[in-house]
């Protein structure tokens, strides 16, 4: 409770109290700018230090090169043992850089100027990841309730610009966020980045066309579609969080690992159920390209934006088809290659099985999250 002086002695001692404490928190705060400082002292240090680290280490590697040319085999047993350190040295830089300031990319520069995003700690860069997976699923199931109700409840083309507004809102709002993470150390797939830019383009475009036959004759067809994404991006966020708690328990995932909206390699555990869903989609968007292309050819098509979104779910359709595609095909490669290993082992050099299951699963207590119980919360062990 507040002390409230009610008389003149009681106001000029209270008066030195806070004259006091005044005094202490000058102090406190020159020593918080001092420290500042220091810290931005240290940080231009480690980020020289890491560049300097990465051009030695390349002149390093051209010249291990040319060495290998007249080398002995124990001398070759050597640096390859160099080498195979020197390739691991890239994503210990990527983990420091994570917490150095750093050039903003074009995209932020221009969206937000010359300002650090760099989160200085572990904290912080979660919970923005946190809300970012929070924001996601949230205007997910806000554009599925409102694809519902243009396509099957109300038409009008109001509504449908409304629509269209929030989608590009969203997906701009999704690339400046993700821009902001990758600065911070997620690691998300270029492709994954830029379809979102693709989606944004082709929301806009959606959003400029006026009101006429072609308009109408491919709405439905685009509500739809939009009704679907929805709700395969809803099920992709539902069980790629409960995924990443897992991985993170066995300490397989980085903390800053994002739900994406199509396939990557760590979704093989458990996941490959969606890979039917996300090949339905990409192939509806081959479907919507086909049929736009087919309208631009009409007499009557006078609109720009018929071939334009043509172009887009196109390049939609390619993009996510070949990505998708060739993390199944390396997937399969790498199960090919470790199936051969394990059958040229000795023996006696197999792993157990025992072993095998102790590192698969790990125990009750690693699995657990502190103040969260069991796989972090109820619903998250999916």
């Amino acid at each position: 409770m507040l002390f409230t002086p009610t008389s003149l002695t009681e106001c000029l001692q209270e008066w030195e109290n806070l004259e006091k404490d005044y005094q202490r928190v000058q102090e406190t705060h020159r020593l918080y700018k001092q420290k500042l400082e220091e810290v931005s002292k240290l940080q231009d240090s480690c980020s020289n230090a890491i560049a300097r680290q990465r051009k030695k280490l390349k002149d390093l590697t051209v010249s291990l090169g040319e060495c290998k040319k007249t080398m002995s085999p124990e001398e070759m047993n050597t640096i390859d043992g160099i080498q195979e350190s020197i390739k691991n040295r890239p994503n210990v830089f990527f983990e420091m850089e994570s917490f150095l300031p750093k050039k903003n990319s074009l995209y932020l520069s221009l969206v937000l100027g010359n300002v650090n995003v760099t989160l200085l700690n572990k904290h912080s860069k979660f919970a923005y990841k946190d809300e970012y997976e929070k924001f996601k699923l949230v205007l997910t199931v806000l554009l599925l309730f409102f694809s519902f109700t243009c396509r099957f409840v109300f038409s009008y083309r109001a509504l449908d610009a409304l629509f269209n507004f929030l989608l590009v809102w969203y997906y701009c709002t999704l690339t400046i966020r993700e821009s902001i993470l990758i600065s911070n150390g997620s690691r998300i797939k270029g492709w994954w980045v830029f379809h979102h830019y693709v989606f944004c383009f082709l929301s806009g475009v959606m959003l400029t066309w006026p009101e006429g036959k072609l308009y109408q004759m491919f709405r439905n067809q685009f509500l739809t579609y939009c009704l679907y994404q929805s709700f395969v991006q809803f099920l992709q966020y539902y069980y790629q969080s409960g995924c990443l708690y897992r991985l993170r328990a066995l300490g397989e995932s980085h903390n800053m690992d994002l739900t994406v909206e199509g396939f990557q390699s760590w979704m093989w555990r458990g996941l490959t159920f969606l890979l039917p869903f996300l090949f339905f989609g990409h192939f509806w968007q081959l479907y919507n390209g086909l049929t736009l292309f087919r309208m631009a050819q009409l007499p009557e098509c006078k609109e720009w934006q018929v071939f334009m979104c043509a172009c887009s779910y196109l390049l939609l359709f390619m993009g996510n088809f070949s990505t998708t595609l060739r993390v199944v095909y390396h997937k399969y490669i790498h199960n090919q290659d470790k199936a051969k290993s394990l059958s040229a082992a000795p023996q006696h050099q197999q792993t157990p099985w025992k072993e095998i299951c102790r590192r698969k699963w790990p125990t009750t207590e690693a699995m657990k999250i502190p103040g969260k119980g069991f796989w972090g919360s109820a619903g998250k062990g999916r």
